[in-house]
């Protein structure tokens, strides 16, 4: 299931995404939320008609860097030995279609497609084998970074952090299990031009040991978001520029670059 939040008329739900056509797909709106039993009111709207959201509002956002080997060749980096996590705050959130704000403090914006896991419930020190029990579903993700003030400040928290740095979306897919999750094409286009290719398989550190990872520190929440690192081929963005994430069996997260008001 796909499970997308939007806005209509002022209000704010989630809705099970039907239809396989990009013209025709629609909304059911969930009653209640996704991540607690919830029900199809059988309601439906075009998706047209509505403005979609970050499908979640994660409490916190725990990226994993460095984890494809030939994007920490690329920038000059050793491949870590174990997972190396940063955090994103929930402000640099937006979702499909909102626009990215070129940070005033940068000259090298960088985009990096990523395949984003969500967390379904509150869980804390999850084992390897019970990890696919905690995770509600997969969406995109574009872990959009600062990259001269990466460099120039050595930690992350601006560089990484700053307002619309993490788009999500379109929407969350509930129906990957880990085994495909962990081998899907994951791809990026600046104005329709391919700039980043990649598998999922090609990870360094997989799915289940970023949660195990992560959960020993501390303790997720229903909506919490877990980036997995991105493939090589990052490069700029320039105010104009439409970027793509897309990622197969999920769908494409589409954003456009401007210059911070």
């Amino acid at each position: 299931m796909r499970i997308a939040r939007f806005s209509i008329d002022g209000n704010v739900a989630f809705g099970a995404v039907e239809g396989d056509r990009p013209d025709e797909l629609v909304l059911d709106i969930i009653k209640g939320i996704p991540f607690a039993d919830f029900e199809l009111s059988g309601t439906k709207v075009p998706l047209s008609k509505v403005r979609l959201l970050p499908p979640v509002l994660p409490n916190k956002v725990v990226a994993f860097g460095r984890n494809y080997a030939e994007h920490a060749r690329e920038l000059g980096n050793e491949v870590p030995d174990a997972p190396f996590a940063f955090f994103k705050p929930s402000t640099s959130v937006i979702g499909p279609g909102d626009e990215i704000q070129y940070p005033s403090f940068s000259e090298e914006l960088h985009h990096e497609a990523e395949l984003a896991v969500v967390i379904g419930r509150l869980c804390r020190e999850v084992p390897r084998e019970r990890v696919a029990d905690v995770i509600f579903g997969y969406t995109c993700a574009n872990d959009v970074t600062a990259r001269d003030v990466q460099r120039r400040e050595k930690q992350w928290a601006r560089a990484k952090g700053f307002d619309s740095s993490c788009p999500l979306g379109p929407w969350v897919e509930t129906d990957l299990d880990l085994t495909r999750a962990s081998d899907l094409t994951i791809q990026l286009t600046v104005n329709g031009e391919q700039r980043q290719l990649g598998r999922t398989s090609e990870m360094i550190h997989p799915i289940e040991d970023l949660i195990v990872n992560i959960s020993e520190a501390m303790t997720l929440l229903p909506g919490d978001v877990i980036l997995t690192g991105t493939p090589a081929g990052v490069g700029p963005l320039t105010v104009g520029d439409e970027v793509a994430v897309t990622i197969e069996g999920i769908g494409t997260l589409t954003n456009k670059v401007v210059k911070r008001g």
